[in-house]
């Protein structure tokens, strides 16, 4: 055996034996804490469910084998009629179970106008929610989303959507379920009228969830938008009244994988000086990207700006 293999054979022999001492010096550096969760909205695959290439049944399994997300946000449109079905609500727990998924909140829509100055419009309304409510409490969820939306002045809406919160919230309450508006429209995506809305209402239960893209106040033919209100400046006016989640719109990326619609620096900071420590949900909403491509390049950029300090 020559010296120069010789050396080689005692220097593996040392490198193996200091692996064998100090094997995580070896091992891959863990992934860093971030100052936020990052959960998965159902609407991210809106394309696909509409489509029926997949199911509502299908989403816990998706967000945590395609994405490896677990904690997700459902849209009540993808189960519409299955509100107060035990037994699909138990499948559906089930494949929450076998995927480690945990159930953050449901996304309510076609529900009724919560800001309409109707009376009779908005008691209908109120009890429509109450069955998501329930179900929310079923599936382990802490929170439902809802829309403040109407018709009327900003005046007559808001006073309509400050008696309609109060009392869904009243009821919501005795299940510890958090109610939460988001900017979606209209009154709604001006940061000061939504705030001033939750000052009156003044529960602890009912909130908002910040939404990074949707300010548009008007919209126009092909729906375009006529009027957008400061988006930096409505989350500013937002995050004091989350309630532990806040909804990051994505729809297109640079060459560098940051959006394009949304400066994430400084959106980010935004929230992070809130003292915002809680759920930051993915909503890919765009059109040049394949729908699972859309949300990983999501994921990455969160992924990218989350690190703690």
């Amino acid at each position: 055996m020559t010296s120069n293999r010789r050396s080689f054979l005692k220097q593996a022999a040392v490198s193996l034996a200091g692996m064998a001492v100090f094997p995580t010096a070896f091992a891959e550096t863990p992934p860093k804490k971030m100052w936020f969760d990052i959960s998965l909205a159902e609407w991210s695959l809106h394309k696909a469910l509409f489509a029926k290439k997949i199911t509502n049944l299908d989403f816990p399994g998706i967000a945590r084998k395609e994405f490896d997300i677990s904690i997700v946000e459902y849209v009540n449109q993808f189960f519409k009629d299955k509100a107060q079905d035990k037994t699909y609500l138990n499948d559906l727990l089930t494949r929450c179970k076998d995927n480690g998924i945990t159930n953050h909140l449901i996304m309510i829509d076609g529900e009724g106008d919560m800001a309409s100055p109707d009376a009779t419009k908005r008691a209908q309304a109120i009890e429509n929610h109450h069955k998501w409510v329930e179900c929310a409490k079923y599936l382990g969820c802490k929170t439902i989303r809802v829309n403040a939306a109407g018709q009327g002045t900003e005046e007559e809406m808001a006073k309509a959507a400050v008696e309609s919160l109060s009392k869904l919230g009243e009821f919501a309450k005795t299940m510890t379920i958090n109610v939460i508006v988001e900017n979606h429209g209209g009154p709604s995506s001006n940061g000061k009228w939504l705030s001033g809305i939750m000052k009156q209402v003044n529960m602890k239960n009912v909130g908002t969830l910040p939404d990074f893209g949707n300010f548009c106040i008007k919209r126009g033919e092909g729906h375009s938008c006529l009027e957008e209100y400061d988006r930096y400046q409505g989350v500013k006016e937002l995050m004091p009244y989350t309630k532990g989640g806040v909804s990051t719109k994505f729809y297109n990326f640079d060459a560098n994988g940051n959006c394009v619609e949304t400066d994430y620096t400084r959106m980010l900071k935004i929230v992070k000086d809130s003292g915002f420590k809680g759920i930051a949900g993915i909503e890919y909403e765009g059109d040049t990207l394949d729908e699972y491509e859309g949300i990983r390049k999501s994921k990455a950029l969160l992924e990218r700006m989350g690190p703690m300090a």
